[in-house]
């Protein structure tokens, strides 16, 4: 017996459903992060995990950190890791006269270096967040560095790829297809609705 070959729409279906399935997967763990994190970022009063710390300390850079009035800031920051293990990207460079400043920052962290230029002195001001203040840091990319904005980009195209592959999906389920569609249609307007509330 001669087997037919599927037709373009049944290869369509089949494809998008390996597409859906495999990107579903793949951005399984993204979406339970992004999910549970927006819950945590629209509670910040809530307590669990949210221990701060604070921290002021103080020493002396060594000798050629400063030529003039030209800052070698790679050695400064390194000595800043080296003396009291700061951590996070640096910058935020500022040189004023008498005093110079640095700047380090990473997801619930943050650091900052206030240095006498005549003496190389430094007072160094450290704030560690608790563990939700870091994972909600993580959910908006805030100080996190390359890589992560990279995550954050290709989760938000297998998410897309996903919605899209469910829609078309769908569109094949003649027994649900206008009930779904309508739940979606009610679901953007509800949507739509809060939004306008908000910004109004």
């Amino acid at each position: 017996m001669v087997r037919r070959p599927r037709s373009l729409r049944a290869r369509t279906h089949v494809w998008l459903r390996w597409l859906h399935t495999y990107t579903s997967m793949i951005s399984l763990l993204v979406v339970l992060f992004f999910s549970l994190t927006g819950i945590t970022l629209n509670h910040p009063d809530w307590a669990f995990g949210g221990a701060e710390t604070r921290r002021e300390v103080t020493g002396t850079l060594p000798a050629g950190w400063i030529r003039g009035e030209e800052v070698n800031w790679l050695l400064v920051a390194e000595e800043l890791r080296a003396q009291q293990g700061v951590k996070g990207r640096a910058g935020d460079t500022r040189v004023d006269g008498e005093e110079a400043s640095l700047s380090f920052r990473a997801p619930g962290y943050s650091a900052d270096a206030f240095i006498e230029t005549a003496t190389g002195r430094y007072t160094l001001n450290v704030e560690a967040q608790g563990a939700v203040a870091v994972l909600n840091d993580l959910h908006r990319g805030r100080d996190s560095g390359g890589a992560w904005a990279w995550l954050i980009d290709v989760s938000g195209v297998f998410l897309t790829v996903v919605s899209l592959t469910g829609l078309g999906i769908l569109l094949y389920l003649r027994k649900t297809r206008v009930k779904a569609l309508a739940a979606m249609l009610a679901a953007g307007a509800l949507v739509v609705v809060l939004a306008r509330l908000a910004i109004t």
